[in-house]
């Protein structure tokens, strides 16, 4: 909801209307329940205590914003007016984008020593074969001396770039596929 400035004073989500409706298991005809709902105003359900973000914030902490507080949607402001609204579809959109997730070649999950230079092996490893990375991510693993990778490759054979990468010092794979 924008004010007459243009100001945003709340929010109106799928849940908060959920909520506002009577209970599927309710007794009420048809036209009872009508009749309460033309009384429940955008007013009574919206959220007024709103977390929002600005155009400057970097999207994984705007990801971790709505993951910590258990929200769908953030707005975005400027100077206290809305000027846009980031939503799960949208991290997701992005989620895809960073993995290549739309491109066709192997992605390849393995684990490597936290240490200067590792990554480097095995990006050497992929181009020695012709491969192209088209997208990687880091995460934790279980193990604190090792990082895990995640790579999405292309333009390689994914027996050869399996075997190629199994041979580099210190790389446990995890999952390999053809995608």
């Amino acid at each position: 909801m924008i004010d007459r400035a243009g100001e945003m004073v709340g929010l109106v989500t799928e849940d908060d209307l959920l909520k506002a409706g009577p209970s599927s298991a309710t007794t009420l005809s048809v036209w009872e329940i009508h009749s309460l709902l033309m009384k429940v105003k955008v007013k009574d359900v919206m959220v007024r205590e709103l977390i929002t973000t600005t155009e400057e914030v970097p999207i994984e902490e705007a990801a971790h914003l709505m993951s910590e507080h258990r929200i769908g949607c953030l707005p975005v402001v400027r100077d206290g007016k809305l000027v846009g609204i980031i939503t799960e579809s949208d991290l997701f959109r992005t989620f895809m984008e960073l993995f290549a997730a739309r491109q066709k070649g192997s992605r390849i999950t393995l684990t490597i020593p936290i240490a200067a230079g590792e990554l480097a092996k095995i990006a050497q490893a992929v181009a020695s074969q012709g491969g192209d990375i088209a997208a990687c991510g880091i995460f934790l693993a279980d193990d604190p001396t090792r990082s895990g990778l995640v790579l999405k490759v292309r333009n390689v054979d994914h027996g050869v770039l399996t075997d190629t990468l199994s041979g580099v010092g210190g790389v446990t794979i995890l999952d390999a596929r053809e995608i």
